[in-house]
């Protein structure tokens, strides 16, 4: 099944945002598979993720991206 491309940015309530850290890195210490739901859309991220820290730094502002890629199959 081929997916449509997609970029959404969603932000979320510090509680609510700190509830999914933590259950992403209960999966990664677990090596499991991490599942989210995203505008409508369940994504499942593979155990075998790659993970990397992006920061960004603009004239105005400043970003830090916590990344996961992952091959699609």
């Amino acid at each position: 099944m081929k997916k449509e491309k997609r970029d959404i940015e969603k932000s979320y309530p510090d509680k609510q945002f700190v509830q999914k850290l933590r259950r992403l890195a209960d999966a990664i210490e677990k090596g499991k598979r991490f599942q989210i739901q995203i505008a409508g859309e369940r994504i499942s991220v593979p155990a075998d993720a790659v993970f990397n820290i992006e920061h960004e730094r603009g004239k105005h502002e400043e970003e830090l991206e916590f990344q996961l890629k992952w091959k699609l199959q």
